[in-house]
């Protein structure tokens, strides 16, 4: 009977630390499980977005250095453009969960996509006057028009909303992806505000400055 006492506590030990393992082991693969369904989730907090873009152009006929008439060139154009989150990129400690809670610190907004496609331009004739006497716009002079458009467009792209936009998008996905692991507290911070624009992939109906 005293050998049985003195073996309790040891049994007790035991038995809590395979409780304990089992614990913890649960824990880490609930983990690695969310972990991995966030990275898959990449193509999922892709937002895209439209902007219309008025193409404006003018060209003079000089004579002598003495203007002689004004060809002009107006058209519209829309650019299409796709923001996204590389979650491949997120590390151990940028997900923090404690029991029914979980903090994800996620990397900055990208645009990973940029079209800029010729068959959505659309000249309009009634403004446009590209042939004048001894003064004409040809297919090269409206091809820079849309060139500084594109160029211009780019240059904008931090100033266009698309970062919080995309904020609030990925926000939305990440909640409704992570309330299926029964997180009651979800809590989404981004590293930066700032718009990561990395090598745009330009297909090949863009315009090629």
């Amino acid at each position: 009977m005293e050998s049985l006492k003195t073996k309790l506590p040891h049994l007790a030990l035991l038995v809590g630390s395979i409780i304990l393992c089992c614990i913890t082991a649960c824990k880490e693969e609930k983990r690695g499980l969310v972990i991995g369904k966030i990275q898959q989730a990449s193509d999922l907090v892709v937002t895209e977005f439209v902007v219309d873009k008025v193409v404006f152009g003018k060209k003079e006929k000089n004579i002598l250095f003495v203007p002689v008439n004004e060809a002009s060139f107006l058209a519209y154009s829309r650019a299409k453009i796709k923001t996204g989150i590389n979650l491949e990129r997120i590390k151990e400690e940028d997900i923090l969960i404690d029991g029914n809670k979980i903090t994800l610190n996620l990397p900055s907004i990208e645009v990973i996509n940029f079209s800029y496609p010729p068959e959505d331009f659309i000249e309009d004739s009634l403004v446009s006057n590209p042939k004048r006497f001894l003064n004409s716009i040809n297919l090269e002079d409206q091809e820079t028009f849309f060139r500084l458009a594109e160029m211009d467009i780019r240059d904008q792209l931090p100033y266009m909303g698309l970062v919080e936009t995309s904020h609030n998008h990925t926000r939305k996905l990440m909640h409704t992806l992570l309330k299926n692991f029964d997180f009651e507290e979800i809590f989404i911070h981004f590293k930066s505000d700032s718009l990561i624009v990395r090598q745009i992939q330009l297909s090949d109906n863009t315009l090629n400055p």
